[in-house]
């Protein structure tokens, strides 16, 4: 069991959405977290940086059928944070 932590850069909406569909899989495109969270890129990518200068989320760009697409997942850091954060949210709600 995760260590229960706050982590207020996870805390925003979106940044906690892209924790949680990360946790789960091992990477997941740019463009599905797109559609899934209903956002612009520019919105997810100025999620995605943030959480990527945490050391939260890694960037892994593949060519596939002749165009470059961007795989997400959490650092092994992101993932601790993420646990510890929702350890830290079950706390508050008892």
């Amino acid at each position: 069991m995760a260590t229960a932590c706050f982590d207020e850069l996870i805390h925003a909406p979106n940044r906690l959405k892209i924790c949680a569909l990360l946790a789960p899989v091992a990477s997941l495109e740019f463009v599905t977290l797109c559609e899934q969270l209903g956002v612009s890129d520019s919105v997810l990518s100025k999620h995605i940086k943030s959480l990527v200068d945490a050391d939260y989320v890694v960037i892994n760009k593949k060519t596939s059928d002749g165009r470059q697409r961007t795989w997400l997942s959490l650092s092994a850091k992101g993932r601790k944070a993420f646990a510890g954060h929702v350890e830290a949210l079950k706390e508050i709600v008892g």
